[in-house]
């Protein structure tokens, strides 16, 4: 295992407990109908990575001690509506998937109607976290407003809107960038400018380390659309071979899969370079961030 490897499963081991433990509030009495409640935390419990918490936590542990218990709400919030998303995007409507992580659907489990209730209900509960975090108050604004516009009709709605229109229909390589940079690359986006809007990073540092954010959002969606046609369904808890099946637009449709593989690893490096050029310049240690570059693993 690679130093930067060693060092995010380090920080995962440390962190996503704290998160887990975070989102355990779900159950003190946020949500008022018990099958909802039921739903809603089904999904929210059926595991995952904690990617986008964690890049909030990351950035804040780079320039402070650790994270408040406050901070740790409002990073926490987006995993929240990080489910709603996949609860949706799961939706016979949408994805039509029967499996996530390796467990049944939301819908496969409660019924079509009640997960979007489910996913309705994360969304906004996300922002309601946001707004009584123990944060000050201009933070919480800067929040609501970096989220609700990375999530929305202008960020990731926008992109799962062109995601859908564009079936059947072949995209060039800039109209695809464009398309994950609004569905997938939004909320990478936002969680690496909510650790920036929490440890108060000067401007001219904010822009550096969300240019390393939108690369890396971009290498995780090619990542990805690459897992989906050389990994196992046991691998990845859900069905693969999809997007070509429906005829979706991948960075493998577009360059195959060894053209795929030498894009990610050019998209790694300019993400890596972002950080490393920021700490030429004011010195600072962004090891922790760059670790989370080692989550792509490239097989030749």
């Amino acid at each position: 295992m690679s130093d930067a490897s060693t060092t995010l499963k380090k920080f995962e081991n440390q962190y996503v407990p704290l998160v887990n433990q975070t989102l355990q509030q779900l159950n003190a009495g946020w949500i008022d109908q018990s099958i909802l409640q039921s739903a809603m935390t089904y999904s929210v419990n059926a595991g995952g990575k904690r990617l986008r918490p964690l890049l909030s936590l990351a950035v804040l542990r780079t320039y402070q001690d650790q994270p408040t218990k406050g901070q740790l709400m409002a990073a926490s919030a987006l995993e929240l509506l990080h489910t709603y998303s996949l609860i949706h995007d799961d939706l016979p409507a949408m994805d039509n998937d029967e499996l996530r992580r390796g467990v049944p659907t939301n819908h496969m489990k409660f019924g079509a109607g009640m997960a979007t209730l489910a996913g309705d209900g994360l969304l906004t509960l996300a922002f309601e976290w946001l707004s009584k975090a123990d944060i000050p108050a201009t933070q919480q604004l800067a929040l609501v407003r970096a989220l609700s516009h990375a999530a929305g009709p202008a960020g990731m709605v926008a992109g799962q809107a062109q995601d859908i229109s564009s079936e059947h229909h072949q995209l060039n390589i800039d109209q695809l960038a464009a398309l994950h940079r609004h569905k997938t690359g939004a909320l990478l986006h936002y969680a690496v400018e909510a650790g920036c809007i929490m440890a108060e990073v000067k401007d001219e540092e904010q822009e550096c380390l969300l240019k390393f954010a939108d690369q890396f959002g971009l290498a995780y969606q090619i990542y990805d659309d690459l897992l989906d046609v050389t990994a196992t369904a046991e691998e990845l808890g859900k069905k693969t071979h999809k997007d070509a099946g429906e005829e979706k637009n991948t960075y493998p449709g577009l360059f195959g899969v060894a053209g795929t593989k030498q894009r990610l690893k050019q998209v790694v490096e300019s993400a890596e370079s972002q950080l490393t050029d920021l700490s030429c310049t004011n010195g600072r240690d962004y090891s922790l961030l760059n670790a989370f570059c080692s989550y792509f693993k490239i097989k030749e």
